[in-house]
């Protein structure tokens, strides 16, 4: 009876093993998701905006389906003691070049201060729909004020946004607040919103430009943000502005 002869593993080609390797990153990378702060901002911008599409008082859907972009800030605080303040951290979508679906988020903060006798403190929901390619391209400097850059109006709620004509026509960007269970338009003007690239850094592992981000589709929607997206591309699935 003849025993098995048992040869030595036969080496793997230099390339092969080089090819395996990148493949096994590759796997790695593609798991990856964002570092857990900016995972929780993402799935907060989520239900904030879940809430905020639903029931009677709501955000109108056809303002919604003609919006370019959607940025929400979740528990914005605000406090106050002779000077006011207020910030927050969200994050902002806008739709694919083809005007179907939304693409990957953009990080940003929002701030700002008030002057008067106020004492105080709160936390506020923030929605805001961006109307028209202007206010995209505020979206795309490091910082721009409400009010004194983008036209800020008060967005409106439930059912009277088919009578908005007027509103879309005239502001660039239309405002919601939500405190202690109230929704409301709100007009905001002097909050700075400003990239925040810290966080655009931790989703994304590098610094990015907001325009590949929002415009150019050049990043894959990270997996924090699936649900974001899915709401949205659910809700407004293309852009009714050419309508």
């Amino acid at each position: 009876m003849t025993r098995p002869v048992n040869r030595p593993p036969v080496p793997l080609p230099r390339l092969t093993l080089v090819v395996v390797a990148l493949a096994a990153f590759a796997s790695a990378s593609a798991l990856a998701d964002a570092p857990p702060k900016e995972k929780r901002r993402l799935e907060a911008c989520h239900e904030v905006l879940q809430d905020l599409l639903g029931g009677e008082e709501r955000i109108p859907r056809d303002l919604l389906d003609k919006a370019d972009c959607v940025a929400v800030v979740p528990s914005v605080k605000k406090l106050a003691l002779g000077v006011g303040a207020r910030y927050g951290k969200g994050a902002v979508v806008c739709r694919r070049p083809d005007g179907q679906g939304w693409g990957a988020p953009l990080m940003i903060t929002l701030g700002g201060g008030s002057f008067g006798l106020q004492v105080g403190g709160q936390a506020a929901d923030y929605v805001f729909l961006v109307m028209n390619p202007k206010g995209i391209d505020y979206l795309l400097r490091s910082k721009f004020t409400l009010g004194a850059d983008a036209a800020v109006a008060a967005g409106p709620v439930g059912r009277t946004g088919s009578a908005a004509t007027d509103l879309r026509m005239h502001a660039e960007i239309l405002s919601y607040s939500r405190t202690r269970g109230l929704f409301a338009g709100l007009s905001l003007e002097g909050a700075v919103v400003k990239q925040d690239r810290d966080g655009n850094e931790g989703v994304y592992g590098e610094r990015v430009d907001p325009r590949r981000v929002l415009l150019e589709g050049a990043y894959a929607t990270p997996a924090a943000a699936q649900p974001l997206i899915e709401l949205l591309s659910t809700s407004s699935p293309r852009h009714a502005g050419g309508e």
